[in-house]
C-alpha cells in the first residue's frame, strides 16, 4: 500500500533488498530536515514565503493580491516561478518512475547531487551578505531556494509516491489509515518525514534569528549526506567503474 493514498504499490518495490528500501526511507527522512530548514529560513528572513510550501504560497499569492500588497505578491510569485524552475530541471535530470527501477535510482542521486550545487550556490550568496541578506540578494536567495526544493520535490517523486518537501498527503494517509485500522506500508517513513520536516523548521528557524552564520551548515549538511550516502551505495564493489545498468539508472 502507498503511504500516501492507500493506494496498492506495484511490484517496483521488490527489486530492492529490503536493506535498500529501508536506506532509501531513511533518506527520504534526512531530505525532509533541509526541507523544513529551508522553509523556515525562506519564511523568516526571504520575504515571508515558503521555499516548498506551493499551496501555501498560492494563497499568499491571492492574500497579497486582495490586499494590494506589491512586495509581497512579488515574493509569492518568485517563490512559485523558482521551483517551477527547479521541479522541471530536477524532473529532467531524475528522469520517470518505471517498473523494475532500483529502490533508489542512480539518476535520482545525480538529481539531488544538482540540488546540492544550487544549495551550495545559496549557501554562498548568504555568507557574502554576511548573513544579513536585503533587496537583490534577498531576491536570488528566494529563486535559489525555491528552485533547490523543486529539484527535490521531483527527484523525491521518481522514488514513487512519497515526498521529503509537501506532507499534507502524507498525512491525510497516515490519519485515513489509522481510522480505517490499517496503517499503509510506509508509515515509519512517513511518520519520520513528518516529525524531519518539523524539527529541520526548528533548527532553522533558531539559525535565522539567533545565528544567521550557521543557516547554511542547517541546510546543506543533510542534503550533502543523502548525496554521500546514495553515491556510495551506487559504487559497485572495489570502487570499479562503468556503464549504468537500465536497472539502476
Amino acid at each position: 500500500m502507498s503511504q500516501e493514498t492507500g493506494r496498492p504499490e506495484t511490484s517496483r518495490d521488490a527489486l530492492g533488498t529490503p536493506a535498500a528500501v529501508r536506506r532509501r526511507d531513511a533518506l527520504v527522512v534526512v531530505l525532509a530536515l533541509t526541507a523544513g530548514a529551508l522553509d523556515a529560513v525562506t519564511f523568516l528572513r526571504l520575504g515571508h514565503v515558503f521555499s516548498s510550501v506551493i499551496t501555501g504560497n498560492l494563497v499568499l499569492l491571492g492574500v497579497a493580491a486582495a490586499q494590494r500588497h506589491a512586495a509581497s505578491a512579488l515574493s509569492a510569485g518568485l517563490a512559485l516561478a523558482g521551483y517551477a524552475a527547479g521541479a522541471m530541471a530536477g524532473g529532467a535530470i531524475a528522469g520517470t518512475q518505471s517498473r523494475g527501477q532500483p529502490a533508489w535510482p542512480r539518476r535520482v542521486t545525480v538529481a539531488l547531487g544538482a540540488e546540492l550545487a544550487v544549495l551550495l550556490a545559496l549557501s554562498g550568496e548568504w555568507l557574502a551578505t554576511g548573513a544579513y541578506p536585503a533587496g537583490a540578494d534577498r531576491v536570488v536567495l528566494l529563486v535559489l531556494g525555491a528552485a533547490a526544493m523543486g529539484m527535490q520535490s521531483a527527484a523525491v517523486r521518481r522514488l514513487g509516491e512519497m515526498s521529503s518537501t509537501y506532507m499534507t498527503s502524507t498525512l491525510t494517509g497516515l490519519l485515513t489509515g489509522l481510522v480505517l485500522g490499517s496503517l499503509p506500508s510506509g508509515w515509519r517513513r512517513s511518520t519520520g518525514a513528518l516529525l524531519a520536516i518539523v524539527a529541520g523548521a526548528a533548527l532553522g528557524g533558531l539559525a535565522a534569528i539567533w545565528a544567521p552564520w550557521w543557516v547554511p551548515a542547517v541546510i546543506l549538511v543533510p542534503a550533502a549526506a543523502v548525496v554521500a550516502i546514495a553515491f556510495r551505495a551506487d559504487r559497485p564493489p572495489g570502487g570499479a567503474t562503468g556503464p549504468a545498468s537500465p536497472r539502476s539508472a
